[in-house]
């Protein structure tokens, strides 16, 4: 998985992945976030040999050796919305986009092609503005194989807390680090 990694511009100083910014957001009582820290992985730049689909293919390696099933390609909604029963992540394949963490209140992040961004279940997440060629893959942890979609509805606020709680979290980060060494 090294030479993925490699490829990818995220292949650390040492042994494993670089070291994710970690992002933390607050409840807003209407989009729960979670104390879970929000995962960026920042590419230092991908292999000039790779076109968009060969970087698929490389994330696609990675998470699937890491616990985590690819699902989709495509962007992210314009609308702040969150997941309750499954944990989120993203290998950037193309382009970049700037996306709001955390619901209105959140945080902006740009995100470019290489990167790869994990969303614990619960946080909010928005697009703002992306290139027309960004594209994402997205993927989620063996176990939590249905999604739902919730937009910030104070009603549903408690029972979202609730299976929130109940998500397993996978053995490893899709880039292969023990998630421990990010979610205490």
């Amino acid at each position: 998985m090294d030479e993925q990694l490699t490829a990818l511009g995220l292949k650390g100083m040492h042994d494993g992945s670089v070291v994710p910014e970690r992002l933390t957001f607050d409840d807003d009582g209407g989009i729960p976030n979670t104390r879970l820290a929000t995962l960026l992985f920042r590419s230092s730049g991908l292999d000039d040999s790779l076109d968009r689909e060969a970087v698929a293919e490389r994330f696609s390696a990675l998470f699937t050796a890491n616990g985590w099933t690819p699902s989709w390609r495509g962007g992210v909604y314009d609308y702040h919305h969150y997941h309750s029963i499954a944990h989120e992540a993203f290998g950037a394949l193309s382009g970049w986009g700037r996306l709001r963490l955390g619901g209105e209140s959140g945080q902006d992040v740009e995100i470019h092609a290489g990167d790869s961004l994990v969303l614990p279940a619960g946080t909010g997440h928005c697009s703002l503005e992306a290139s027309d060629d960004f594209l994402l893959l997205a993927a989620y942890p063996v176990d939590q194989t249905d999604l739902d979609l919730l937009r910030a509805d104070p009603a549903e606020h408690d029972a979202a807390v609730a299976r929130i709680r109940r998500v397993s979290r996978p053995a490893c980060d899709p880039l292969g680090n023990p998630i421990e060494r990010w979610w205490e």
